[in-house]
C-alpha cells in the first residue's frame, strides 16, 4: 500500500483565482490530472511536484506533505504560520 501524499493545490489555486484548466495548461498536463492530484487519487512524480511548487512560487513542502496539513484556523495551523 502506497503512502498518502497530501497537498494544498486546491487552496493555492483558490487563493490565486486559477482554474484547474489554467493550472493544467501551465504545467503541461491534462486538467483531470489536476483534479486527481487535488483529491489525492494520484501522487505526482518528483518532477511534477517541483513544477507545481515553482508555478506557485513556494517551496515544495508548502504544497506537498506526507502528513495531513492542519486545518485553516486551527491552533496548530496558526502556530505554524504566525
Amino acid at each position: 500500500m502506497a503512502e498518502a501524499i497530501y497537498n494544498r493545490i486546491a487552496m493555492l489555486r483558490a487563493e490565486r483565482g486559477i482554474s484547474r484548466r489554467q493550472l493544467a495548461e501551465a504545467l503541461g498536463v491534462h486538467y483531470q490530472t489536476v483534479g486527481y492530484l487535488e483529491r489525492g487519487e494520484y501522487s505526482p512524480s518528483l518532477h511534477l511536484a517541483l513544477r507545481i511548487a515553482r508555478y506557485f512560487e513556494v517551496p515544495v513542502e508548502v504544497v506537498f506533505s506526507t502528513e495531513p496539513f492542519p486545518r485553516i484556523g486551527s491552533a496548530e495551523g496558526s502556530r505554524l504560520t504566525g
